[in-house]
């Protein structure tokens, strides 16, 4: 299918995101809520199996979480909520109904600003709503053929869905506002927001309309999707495939397709559900819920400064570059690190090459060594000592280099430089039988040098610094290099 997007129509798109609460338990019972480091079926008990009689209680925990999560998207939190029964029938779903929340969510009416191309984008929050999540269906392979087995461990666990209203108006917009999202969800503790482990979950609603709004289509529900790259392709290639539907004449319906990522494609799958499909009806076991003004006070007070502000302040107050403050913002771990390295640092001055150091070395190493997304193999206070060894002019800049992949864990980088032999070098003698030698050596770059060409000295220092280990101050070399080619040395 071609991607060219017919300009006489544009593109609505709405989010509707799961997300699993980081809580210790499961919503309604004490079972524990790791259900991936488990045996199946191991971490369950009347309630999370649907037994006949078993009374569901309320985990406190993922409510306040949840209650942070809407006051972090700037919603409103209701003084009164209450639970409703979502009625399905499901293999993994023991009860045969879910308990989410139906007209009077906990968290209503907010907004996420991110941006799209460096521009800022917002999109509303319709609701931000908890409920439970279900167990998982694992497709074995049998002796007699095939088998759909079930392992109950996640049924139950805390689950917040997050609405979004239809404000998003193509998939690169619908990508970033995931991104951010996640960020968010991160940043406050609310979720791990792990997509390949389904913590983090996206259906995706999109319908096209004319600009002046004559002709306005139905919306398609697109599931199975497991990472931002396929939120955009396939969303991408379902507004393509809408609007050829209707330039060929044909009838767009309300429907939900799967995303096949092996075929790039969306599949139909079922007709939509409408809300009465689902037969709501108030949750009789628990109470409803109320908030008064104090506890919506210290909830918030317990909010972390959110992502955006502290990038802003990382620009504004710390002087960063707009382009590290994003890098090291965008995880709180590492945000964190950073600023505790600057801390112990003792000066403003410092920020910027704390920043270079992490951004363009220490992550490069966690990278390599495949390290998670939130880890550094440097602490705040190893940062801080390697940065100061280098400001010292005690470590050159290569010897850091050099040094930081054979820094043992927890290991003092001085000491380590100490080990390694890495030390600036004091003695003169060394630097001036370096620079003899790399003066006799290049001829050619002595010859540009001299011939007015400047920057051929660099060739000299390069060299030099290479005889030397990287440990020869780089200000002594250029001296004496300019000493030698003088000839007065």
């Amino acid at each position: 299918m071609a991607l060219a997007v017919e300009t006489g129509y544009k593109t609505v798109i709405g989010l509707e995101v799961h997300a699993q609460v980081l809580t210790r338990s499961k919503m309604y019972c004490g079972c524990s809520a790791d259900y991936a480091n488990a045996e199946p079926n191991t971490h369950v008990c009347p309630v999370c199996l649907g037994l006949p009689g078993a009374m569901p209680v309320m985990n406190r925990t993922a409510i306040e979480t949840v209650m942070r999560t809407g006051l972090a998207l700037n919603c409103t939190i209701p003084d009164f909520c209450k639970l409703d029964r979502k009625n399905y029938v499901y293999p993994d779903l023991p009860k045969g109904y879910q308990i989410s929340q139906y007209d009077l969510p906990l968290c209503v009416e907010g907004a996420i600003t991110f941006e799209v191309n460096g521009e800022p984008v917002t999109a509303g929050i319709t609701r931000v709503h908890i409920e439970e999540d279900t167990g998982r269906l694992l497709h074995e392979e049998s002796f007699d053929g095939s088998a759909t087995l079930v392992d109950l461990n996640r049924s139950g666990v805390p689950l917040m869905e997050i609405v979004g209203d239809p404000d998003l108006c193509s998939p690169e917009e619908a990508r970033e506002y995931l991104v951010a999202l996640r960020r968010i969800l991160r940043y406050i503790g609310a979720s791990t927001g792990n997509m390949e482990d389904g913590a983090f979950r996206c259906d995706a609603n999109i319908s096209i309309r004319a600009h002046d709004d004559t002709f306005i289509g139905p919306k398609v529900e697109i599931k199975n999707m497991n990472s931002f790259r396929a939120v955009e392709r396939a969303l991408r290639f379902e507004e393509v495939r809408q609007r050829e539907v209707v330039a060929d004449g044909g009838a767009l319906v309300q429907e939900t397709r799967g995303w096949s990522e092996p075929r790039g494609v969306t599949l139909a799958q079922r007709t939509k559900e409408q809300a009465h499909d689902y037969r709501y009806f108030p949750e009789p076991d628990l109470p409803p819920l109320t908030t008064d003004d104090a506890a919506r006070e210290e909830i918030r007070a317990s909010l972390p400064e959110l992502p955006a502000a502290r990038l802003q302040r990382f620009v504004d107050v710390i002087g960063l570059t707009g382009s590290d403050a994003a890098v090291l913002t965008n995880d709180r771990a590492i945000a964190d690190t950073f600023e505790a390295a600057c801390s112990a640092l003792g000066t403003a001055a410092d920020a910027q090459m704390v920043a270079n150091w992490i951004v363009n070395d220490i992550m490069g190493l966690a990278r390599s060594r495949s390290m998670p997304l939130d880890q550094l193999p440097l602490s705040a206070g190893q940062i801080a000592e390697l940065v100061r060894l280098v400001r010292e002019g005690k470590l050159t800049a290569r010897a850091a280099k050099d040094l930081l992949p054979q820094l043992e864990c927890e290991e003092s980088p001085a000491n380590a430089a100490t080990r390694l032999n890495l030390l600036s070098m004091d003695d003169t003698t060394e630097v001036l039988e370096a620079a003899r030698a790399a003066v006799a050596d290049n001829p050619t770059a002595v010859a540009d040098f001299k011939g007015g060409k400047g920057a051929a000295i660099g060739r000299l220092i390069g060299d030099v610094m290479r005889r030397t280990g990287g440990r020869a101050k780089p200000d002594d070399v250029r001296a004496m290099l300019l000493r030698v080619l003088d000839d007065d040395v």
